[in-house]
This record gives structure tokens, sequence and C-alpha cells, in this order.
């Protein structure tokens, strides 16, 4: 393989706190070298990289894929291209396809699956209970062996408190964790917005925000019980991060991520029954929004992803009410989190360790850093490029952006891995 050399870019490495303008050496997919003067290797393939940002390719904690059982609606090639096209280069897949991710050989398909993009690393969730279901646990240690990183329902609650305890325990066990979909069922079943002035305004049935609270205090009290690790996906409340502060406080091995939508966009973005801001959780009010900002920039959340989930035209082109819940966040992931940096909530280093290190430490994975011998995962970006998010003119094939005619500033220019580059 030729090395490759990016010639004088801000290097920006939040693992280490890696803020400075250099060369980067790449060779047979590794990092060679990083600082200053570098020079020119015989052969080398040369980057001019002036006034762009080098950074680790983005670690997704958590991305919906239609494959296997919903291919219409995305494909791991096709989630790939996104990935790719939004700088990341290793992301988590939910497991509550069709089937469910709760066979080891289903797991080794999707991994054998990964791999063959060439440019994504693909790590499955494997079903916490069978059929993603809530009811039976699923093998986990036959999962793990298989390749799991950890264990869910994806955006399936497990509600039943016995079955959740087991989980935990069984998880500890086998030295992972378990996500948890934050939202107690019997509350929200059948709502479409969030309980208030706006969904009675609109007719819209509710889902009050205590159903996130209720199901984080309850999977703390568990996590205090067992001893296991609860990560909380997507939580959108300043209830819940209320409770997960104190936990973390007290000590217990509790985490969480939230996703742009909860961080960018408030409840209004429904508008007159826009379906593509229609989430799962859905939108919150400002307050909320607020809450999610200041828990980014406390420590509070460990991560932010994507939590892409892709819906097709049919699934969205419903009355409001009937829509499918879910937003295609891969290729926008990066630029939403620039706009907190842009906007003074978060400084640059903090906004990209949420999308590095932070989910890869969680994760256990040797990734997320631009360490020396490490992996040449690699994002390239320019801070200060202007762009417009289309539904329609994205890469891959989910379209229903909630994001759909936001202006953003920070674009993606080139994504590599394992040297090789895969988008630009």
């Amino acid at each position: 393989m030729t090395d490759l050399l990016f010639a004088g870019a801000r290097l920006l490495d939040p693992a280490t706190g890696l803020d400075t303008t250099a060369d980067l050496l790449v060779r047979d997919g590794l990092i060679l070298d990083h600082g200053a003067n570098l020079g020119r290797p015989e052969g080398a393939t040369v980057i001019a990289a002036e006034g762009l940002c080098l950074a680790p390719g983005l670690v997704d904690l958590r991305a919906d894929i239609g494959e296997p059982g919903h291919e219409h609606r995305e494909t791991i090639a096709s989630a790939a291209l996104a990935a790719a096209a939004g700088g990341i280069t290793t992301f988590c897949a939910l497991p509550d396809t069709d089937p469910a991710l709760d066979d080891p050989a289903l797991v080794q398909f999707v991994l054998r699956k990964g791999e063959a993009t060439g440019g994504l690393t693909l790590l499955p969730y494997g079903a916490a209970t069978k059929g993603c279901t809530g009811k039976e646990l699923a093998e986990y240690g036959l999962l793990r062996e298989a390749g799991a990183i950890a264990f869910t329902d994806g955006r399936r609650p497990i509600a039943n408190a016995r079955t959740m305890r087991l989980a935990l325990s069984y998880a500890r066990a086998f030295g992972s964790f378990v996500v948890q979909h934050p939202e107690e069922p019997s509350l929200a079943q059948g709502g479409a917005a969030t309980e208030g002035e706006l969904a009675t305004r609109l007719g819209l049935p509710g889902i009050p925000p205590a159903a996130e609270s209720m199901m984080v205090q309850r999977d703390i009290a568990l996590a205090r019980l067992t001893g296991g690790h609860v990560h909380f996906a997507h939580v959108s409340t300043g209830a819940a991060l209320a409770l997960i502060r104190a936990a973390k406080a007290e000590g217990l091995r509790v985490t969480c991520d939230t996703a742009p939508p909860y961080f960018d966009l408030n409840e209004t973005a429904i508008g007159d029954y826009r379906t593509y801001a229609k989430l799962s959780p859905p939108l919150r009010p400002e307050a909320d929004r607020q809450a999610v900002v200041a828990a980014l920039a406390d420590g509070t959340i460990d991560a932010i992803a994507s939590d892409h989930q892709p819906r097709d035209a049919d699934d969205k082109r419903l009355p409001f009410a009937q829509a499918e819940a879910g937003g295609a966040g891969l290729a926008t992931l990066l630029g939403i989190t620039l706009a907190r940096f842009h906007g003074g909530d978060l400084k640059l280093l903090d906004a990209l360790a949420l999308l590095t290190v932070k989910p890869a430490t969680l994760l256990g994975l040797p990734v997320g850093r631009l360490a020396k011998g490490a992996a040449a995962d690699l994002v390239l970006f320019d801070l200060e490029r202007g762009w417009q998010v289309k539904a329609g003119q994205l890469p891959g094939k989910a379209q229903n952006s909630p994001f759909d005619g936001r202006a953003l500033e920070g674009r993606v220019v080139g994504t590599w891995k394992a040297g090789r580059r895969v988008f630009g």
C-alpha cells in the first residue's frame, strides 16, 4: 500500500487534547507518525490539507439498518455509503431486525456483511431477549462469542423489571452491558408526540415525558441492585438526565447517549404534522433541548449517536399519528454536532470526543484516536464550509431526515478506513 501523507492539516485528537497544525503519515493502513515537517516519503500520495481538520473516524453507538428483513429501507451496503459520507468508520447496528439478532449465526452474518463493504467496521448488538420481545433472555455467552458488542432490544424497551434485572446480571457476567430504550411502554402506547400544549392543539395522542424518566429511575435501581452496567439510549428529557447525573455521582455503572435531534430541534419541528420530524422518543419542549445541551457540556452524556432509523416514503406519507417514527442520521451526524460548537455550547475537542474516543472507550475499542500504530480510520472536514441538508439527495437509501432544509457549517471532505479512501 502506498504511503499517504496529510500535509498541513489541523490535527484534532480529543483523546490527548491535540489541536495543532501538522502532517500525518499513514503506512500500511496504520498511523505511522504525526508532527511538523515529516517530509515527503518517496512515492507517497500527498493530501494537501491546509485549512482542513483531520480527526479520528467517528464511532456511532447506535444505528438501525434494514438488513435483514427490511432491505427496502436500507441495506448494510447503502448504510456504509451514508456512514462514509458522514465521516463514520465504526458503527453499532441494532438487533431488532427481521429476524432479530438473537442467534450467533445472524450476528456473524451481519459482521461478514459489514466487512464486505470495505469501508466500515460494523459491530452488531445482540438481542437482549429472544426475538427482542422482552420475555426470555437470549444466549448472551454464545452471542458475545460470535461478536455481539453488547445487548439491547433496540427500539423496544425491556419492560419487565425481572427480565431487566436478569439481563443486567448476565451481561455483567460476560463483561458487557445492556442498552435500554428508556420509555415506559404502557404510558407511551399509541402516542405520537410529547404530551402538552402542542400535541393538544394538533389533536395528537401524547406521550408524557415521565415515560422516559420513570424507566430511567427503575433501571438505575436495578443497576444498583445487580452491579450491572445499564446504558440509556437517546435520552431526551431534563428529568431523566438529572437522574443519570445523580446515579453517576453515586458511582453506579450508568451511562447514556443522546442523538442530534434532541439537542438541535424541539417539538415545534413537527410543525403542521411534519412526519419527517416524528421520532422515537418524540421531540421535546425547548427546556428539555436546553437540558440536553447542558448535559453534553457537563459530561453527563457519554456519547452522541446518530440514532439512524431508515424509513421509506410509504412509512412517512401517512397521517402523523399513523406514520412510522424515525429519522435518517448518518450523513448529518458530524454537521449537526458541529452546530453546537459554532453556537458556542461546546468546545471543538469536546464535541468531537462525544463522537470518537468516548463511545470507543465505552465499547472497549482501540479506535477513535490519532495514536501512532492505530488503524488509519480518519475523517477530513472543512469546519467552515456551509451546506444544506436536502432529503432526496442524501447518500444511502434513507432520505427521511428530520433536518431537511437545515443549513449547516462543517462538511466532510474525505473519509479513510485503514488508510483507504472510502469517501470524497
